[in-house]
């Protein structure tokens, strides 16, 4: 009976949310009301919820039970536990193909549609396989860990030696099932970066910025990471061009003292930080930029975060088409402000973790007719076949 009361639990749960805060941060808060919950059972219970939204906008007119129980069938290669909440006719359907366990809920609910799931396929970048990546929605993506240089051999020691299985994607680059617990045996930030698969190709972008009469020379690199949020993309610079001379922003404050906090695990000690609301038409440019403008601005830009909702799947599910034209009237507000800072010559990397072309192409369109700026390359970084994000890049230089 432990696992129809997990059931029973998450449904209550799922019935109270809004989506108005991260589905992470309430079960977090309703976990801490409830102290009867062991660890095991926040587990289940969490699983149960993300499994819900991992539907996304198809059988909504069901009941909450309903639905709960379809996406426990969808999302899970087999019944295990959860056998005690399906009749026989589920269990003898539930095979390992997920193709196969689509067509058994399309013969329960004439309203279940794969289309419906992720229902603005027609408003994706590029390149997308919209039913691949649509599906993709359904696991749980990885936990991926880039090296800092001059780590691998220690770090794959320490995985090693405590058995815990991981894929080597790159030299840098590894896979981990998501639940790992890798802050318990690895130095995070100094020894490991946890940065999704996709967000750490940008490296690939990073190492066009130079042009191409300077490469190899020794010259700094003036950056300003000017959405800097975690820091990510700014340690990612750090350990890919090394010799930089780097300045951050934030609109929020506290953004920029966890910031600091990581930078000092990281080893990172000269750099220039302040708060910025970009998106402001008297906004002022940093100081950094009063004397000399800079080689590269990373502009990391909010987003709709479309290409991260298999993490965080209630996104999927809370998400109004018209958040789009909003996301991207705020992006060129950003970048008409801070394409001015950008050395002739020098480089804006513009990157969102969105799938939607109003975002993404769009934007870049955006900012080639706004500054005449020269496309160096842009890509849509698709993760959804590797268990990881999907992410878009693109790096203009000014002429």
């Amino acid at each position: 009976m432990r696992f129809q009361s997990y059931f029973n639990t998450a449904v209550l749960i799922i019935k109270q949310y809004d989506g108005t805060v991260p589905l992470l941060h309430f079960l977090k808060q309703y976990f801490s009301q409830h102290k009867k919950h062991g660890s095991k059972d926040r587990k289940w219970i969490s699983h149960l919820c993300y499994n819900y939204y991992r539907l996304g906008h198809t059988l909504k007119e069901n009941s909450v039970e309903e639905r709960l129980r379809a996406a426990l069938f969808l999302c899970n290669d087999s019944a295990g536990d959860w056998h005690i909440l399906f009749d026989e006719t589920w269990i003898s359907e539930w095979k390992s193909e997920l193709h196969s366990r689509i067509d058994f809920v399309c013969s329960k609910y004439t309203s279940f549609s794969v289309n419906d799931i992720f229902p603005w396929t027609d408003e994706l970048s590029d390149g997308m396989d919209s039913e691949q990546f649509t599906l993709s929605h359904f696991t749980q993506p990885d936990l991926f860990l880039r090296i800092r240089p001059g780590k691998e051999k220690i770090v794959l020691q320490k995985l090693n030696g405590h058995a815990i299985p991981f894929r080597q994607i790159e030299s840098d680059c590894l896979a981990l099932p998501n639940s790992s617990k890798v802050d318990a045996i690895l130095e995070i930030d100094k020894e490991v970066v946890i940065q999704d698969y996709s967000s750490q190709r940008i490296k690939e972008f990073l190492s066009l910025q130079t042009p191409p009469g300077l490469a190899g020379t020794k010259l700094q690199t003036k950056i300003w990471d000017c959405c800097a949020a975690s820091g990510g993309k700014s340690l990612l610079a750090y350990d890919t061009l090394q010799n930089i001379e780097l300045t951050v922003s934030d609109i929020r404050p506290a953004i920029l003292r966890n910031l600091k906090e990581r930078f000092e695990r990281a080893g990172i000690k000269n750099y220039q930080s302040f708060v910025a609301d970009l998106a402001n038409s008297k906004f002022i440019p940093p100081l950094a930029a009063q004397n000399s403008k800079f080689n590269l601005i990373i502009c990391d830009a909010p987003c709709s975060g479309s290409g991260t909702w298999g993490r965080t799947p209630e996104q999927l599910y809370f998400f109004a088409k018209e958040k789009m034209e909003e996301y991207a009237a705020l992006q060129k507000k950003i970048v008409k402000n801070v394409l001015p800072e950008v050395e002739d010559g020098g480089c804006l990397l513009y990157i969102t973790c969105s799938v939607f072309k109003k975002e993404n192409e769009e934007v870049v369109s955006f900012i080639q007719q706004e500054s005449g700026f020269e496309l160096v390359k842009m890509e849509l970084l698709k993760g959804y076949d590797k268990k990881a994000d999907s992410m878009f890049a693109a790096l203009l230089r000014r002429s």
